[in-house]
C-alpha cells in the first residue's frame, strides 16, 4: 500500500469516528415525542457519509450495515413512521457495531459478526413495519373523484411529457476531474461503483499518461454528496468538480426523458404540441433574468407517474398544466445555490500528534536557551550593554508568546471527554432501572490533550459510581421527597493555574457510619476523631467497596482506587464533599498541561529543587519551641494549632545542608490530598515556569522525584513528587 493511500485510510478512520460520535450525540439528545428534523437529517448524513467512504475502500460489512441504517433513517425523516424508544436503542447498537467494524479494518481486534447480523435484522424489521404501515395508509385513501372524460392515451401523454419536470429534484450534470496517482485499481473500481450509485456515470477519460480521470455524472443529488464520495480516496487539492451549464443540463434531462416517452400515434399533433409547449414553459427560467435556474415542481408529482392514475392525480396535473407558475417551489433553488460551495477553504488542518510534540520540545529547548542567555546577560553592565538588555527583554517576551501559542495547539475542549458520558449514563440507567439526567457545564474549558486522554477513565469510574451508589431508585427518591429523575452534573472550569473538574449528584450522599464499619471490617486504621474529609477519602483505598453484592457494575473495590492512582500520576489531587441524603460532589484539580510547570525553586546545600506551586500553601520560619520529637525518630512542628510532620530533603537525598537546625532554615507548608506536611529547606530562590523533562525515560525512577528541568545557568534541577513525599511523611509520623 502506498504512503498516500495509507493517509487516505487514516483520514477515513478519523472522520468516521467523528461522524459516529456526532451520530451518537444526536441520538441521545433526540426528543422522541417531537424529533427535530435537523437532528434526523444530521444522523442520516453521518450514516450516508460513512457508507460512501466504506464503499470506496471496499469495506463491505460497513457498507451493508450503514445501508440498512440509512434506509430506515430516510423513512424516519420523510415521516413514514414515528420514531420509538426501541429504535434509538437499536440505532445506538448499530453505532457500536460500526465502531467495531471500523476498529477491525484499522487492525484493532475483530468485528462481532453475530451482533452485526442481529442489529441488521432489527433494523430490517423496523423498515418492513414502515413499509407495511405506509402501504396500508396509502390504500386506505378513497377515490372521491370520477374518471375524466378524455381518453386514457391522452392522459398518459400529458403525464409522460411532464414527468421530467415533476421529479423531486432536477437532474444536473457534473464534470469530475482528479488525479489517480497513488490510488490502486481496486480503489478506483470501488470509487466508480460508488459514483454510479448516485446517478448515470459517463467515463470520459479513465486514466491517461498523466494519470488523470475525467468523468461526467448526471444525478439528482447535490454536489456535497459527490465530494463526500470522493474525498476519502482522492486528494482534495487534486479534485475538480464543475457543474454543467443550465442549458446543457436541461438538454441532457430532456434527452434522457425522451427515451422513456412513448407517444401514442392516435394522439393528435395538436395534443403533442400542447404537451411539449407545457414542458417548455415549465422549464423556462423564472424571475426577471434569463440566466436564472428553472424551478422544480412539487415533489408530490413524482408519485403520479404511471399508466393508472386516480382522478385526483389527473386533476392536479391539469391544474399544473394551466398555471405552472403556481407549482413552483423556491426552496430547492436555495439548496441548489448552497450546494455550489462545498469546496470552500477549510478552517483547520489535521496534524499528527508526533509533529506537535516535536514542536513543543523544540520550543522547550528554546525557552531553556533563552533563560541561559538571560542569566549571562544579567552579569554584564546594563549601562554599557543597553541594547543587549533591550534585545534580551524582547527575546523573552517573544519566547513566552511563542511558548503560549505552541502550547495552545495541544489544548482541546473537555467536551471531547464529556461527550462520552451521555451514552454511559443512558445504558447504565436502563440496566439499573433508574431515571437519570446528565448535565454538563463548561464543556469549552480547554485542557492539554495528554490529560484529556488520561482523565477519561477516572471520570468514567466516577460517573458510574455516582449512578450506581449515589442516585436512588425512583420509588426511593419519591419517598424521600425528591423528584423521580436524578441528576448527575459534570462541571469544568479554570482556577488559578489549574483546571477543576467536578462530578456531582443529588443522590443519597455518603454514609459515614457505613464507611467506618466497612473500613474496620477490612482492617483499615480508623478512629472516631477522623474528620468527614478523612472518612470520605477511605473509599479510595484499594479493595474498598460498600456495595452489598458484586455485580458487573460495582462491588469489587477497584474503580475508585484506579481513579486516585491515575489522578496522582497526572500531578493532580481529588477531594470529596458530601451531605447524607442530599448528594455528593467529587472535585479533581489538575495542572493545565503536563509539559510546563509553575514551581518554586528551593535550595538545599548546593542543590536546587522545584516544588509545584499547586501544593504550596505558605512558607515560614519558626521558633525552636514549636519543634517536637516523636518517638525519638520523627519531628513535627506546631503551626496554627496543627502538628505537621517535617520533610527534611537533605536526609532524603543525602545532601549536606547549610544547617541541620530547623529554626535556621525555612519551612514550606505543603497540602496534598487533604494532608499537610512541612518541608525543611535552606532558602527560597524564586518562582519559575519550567519545562518538564522525564527523568524515568532518561535515567531511572527515583523516589520523591517526578521529573527534572534545566535552569537558566545550565544546571539540572529535580522536580519533587510532592504528593508522594507528603504521604510518606504521614506514614512515618504514625
Amino acid at each position: 500500500m502506498s504512503t498516500e493511500l495509507e493517509q487516505f485510510y487514516e483520514v477515513f478512520f478519523e472522520e468516521s469516528s467523528e461522524l459516529l460520535a456526532e451520530m451518537e450525540a444526536c441520538l441521545l439528545g433526540l426528543d422522541i415525542s417531537s424529533p427535530d428534523p435537523e437532528d434526523l437529517n444530521a444522523i442520516f448524513r453521518a450514516a450516508h457519509s460513512i457508507k460512501g467512504g466504506a464503499g470506496t475502500f471496499g469495506f463491505t460489512d460497513m457498507t451493508e450495515m450503514t445501508h440498512v441504517l440509512e434506509s430506515l433513517l430516510d423513512k424516519l425523516r420523510k415521516g413514514e413512521i414515528e420514531i420509538r424508544g426501541e429504535m434509538i436503542d437499536t440505532f445506538l447498537k448499530a453505532g457500536d457495531v460500526i465502531k467495531g467494524q471500523l476498529a477491525a479494518h484499522r487492525g484493532d481486534g475483530q468485528a462481532d459478526e453475530s451482533a452485526a447480523a442481529e442489529v441488521s435484522n432489527e433494523l430490517k424489521q423496523f423498515s418492513e413495519e414502515t413499509i407495511q404501515a405506509f402501504d396500508v395508509k396509502k390504500e386506505s385513501i378513497p377515490s372521491t373523484t370520477e374518471q375524466p372524460s378524455h381518453a386514457p392515451n391522452e392522459t398518459t401523454n400529458v403525464v409522460e411529457a411532464s414527468q421530467p419536470v415533476t421529479s423531486e429534484t432536477e437532474k444536473v450534470s457534473f464534470y469530475i476531474e482528479f488525479s489517480s496517482s497513488g490510488i490502486n485499481s481496486k480503489s478506483i473500481e470501488n470509487l466508480l461503483s460508488s459514483l454510479s450509485d448516485l446517478g448515470e456515470l459517463e467515463k470520459l477519460l479513465v486514466s491517461d499518461k498523466e494519470q488523470n480521470c475525467k468523468l461526467k455524472l448526471t444525478t439528482n443529488t447535490c454536489e456535497e454528496n459527490i465530494w463526500e464520495a470522493l474525498a476519502f480516496v482522492v486528494n482534495p487539492s487534486q479534485l475538480k468538480i464543475e457543474k454543467a451549464s443550465q442549458t446543457e443540463s436541461q438538454t441532457s434531462t430532456k434527452v434522457d426523458a425522451s427515451t422513456s416517452i412513448q407517444i401514442d400515434k392516435s394522439t393528435s399533433d395538436k395534443s403533442s404540441e400542447a404537451a411539449i409547449e407545457t414542458e417548455n414553459s415549465i422549464c423556462e427560467p423564472y424571475g426577471f433574468f434569463s440566466g436564472a435556474p428553472a424551478a422544480p415542481l412539487e415533489t408530490e408529482n413524482k408519485e403520479l407517474a404511471g399508466s393508472h392514475l386516480d382522478s385526483s392525480a389527473e386533476q392536479k396535473i391539469s391544474e399544473e398544466k394551466k398555471s405552472p407558475a403556481e407549482s413552483i417551489n423556491p426552496l430547492p433553488v436555495q439548496k441548489q445555490s448552497k450546494s455550489n460551495a462545498p469546496a470552500t477553504e477549510s478552517t483547520s488542518i489535521r496534524v499528527s500528534i508526533e509533529k506537535v510534540d516535536q514542536m513543543i520540545n523544540l520550543v522547550g529547548e528554546l525557552v531553556i536557551t533563552q533563560a541561559m542567555l538571560a542569566q549571562t546577560a544579567s552579569e554584564v553592565d546594563p549601562v554599557i550593554y543597553e541594547k543587549l538588555n533591550n534585545g534580551m527583554n524582547q527575546l523573552e517576551r517573544n519566547t513566552r508568546n511563542l511558548q503560549e501559542a505552541v502550547m495552545s495547539i495541544r489544548m482541546l475542549p473537555i467536551s471531547f471527554v464529556f461527550s462520552r458520558y451521555p451514552r454511559v449514563v443512558h445504558d447504565l440507567a436502563a440496566k439499573l432501572d433508574k431515571k437519570v439526567e446528565l448535565k454538563t457545564v463548561g464543556e469549552g474549558t480547554e485542557l492539554d490533550k495528554g490529560l484529556i486522554e488520561k482523565i477519561a477513565d477516572p471520570l468514567t469510574h466516577l460517573v458510574r459510581n455516582s449512578l450506581d451508589h449515589g442516585i436512588e431508585l425512583p420509588e426511593k427518591r419519591i419517598a424521600a421527597g425528591k423528584v423521580a429523575k436524578g441528576t448527575i452534573t459534570l462541571r469544568a472550569f479554570h482556577q488559578g493555574g489549574s483546571i477543576v473538574i467536578e462530578v456531582g449528584d443529588d443522590g443519597a450522599g455518603l454514609n459515614r457510619e457505613k464507611i467506618m464499619a466497612k473500613a474496620a471490617e477490612r482492617g483499615i486504621s480508623i478512629h472516631e476523631g477522623m474528620s468527614d474529609q478523612e472518612v470520605w477519602m477511605l473509599i479510595f483505598e484499594p479493595g474498598f467497596s460498600t456495595a452489598e453484592k458484586v455485580t458487573d457494575v460495582s462491588g469489587r473495590g477497584v474503580g475508585m482506587d484506579v481513579v486516585k492512582r491515575n489522578i496522582k500520576d497526572m500531578g493532580g489531587r481529588i477531594e470529596i464533599d458530601s451531605v447524607h441524603g442530599v448528594g455528593t460532589r467529587i472535585t479533581i484539580r489538575l495542572p493545565l498541561t503536563l509539559a510546563i510547570l509553575d514551581g518554586l525553586s528551593v535550595a538545599v546545600g548546593d542543590q536546587m529543587f522545584i516544588v509545584p506551586l499547586t501544593y504550596i500553601t505558605e512558607s515560614l520560619q519558626i521558633k525552636n519551641t514549636d519543634i517536637k520529637t516523636v518517638r525519638s525518630v520523627g519531628r513535627v512542628v506546631h503551626v496554627r494549632g496543627d502538628y505537621l510532620p517535617v520533610i527534611a530533603l537533605h536526609e532524603i537525598f543525602n545532601i549536606k545542608p547549610k544547617s541541620t537546625r530547623i529554626e535556621d532554615g525555612i519551612l514550606v507548608i505543603l497540602d496534598a490530598e487533604g494532608r499537610k506536611a512541612a518541608m525543611f529547606v535552606d532558602a527560597l530562590i524564586g518562582q519559575h515556569q519550567v519545562v518538564i523533562k522525564s527523568l524515568e525515560s532518561n535515567y531511572r525512577r527515583v523516589m520523591g522525584v517526578s521529573g527534572a528541568t534545566i535552569m537558566g545557568d545550565g544546571k539540572v534541577a529535580l522536580i519533587l513528587d510532592t504528593a508522594g513525599l507528603v504521604m510518606a511523611s504521614q506514614k512515618e509520623s504514625l
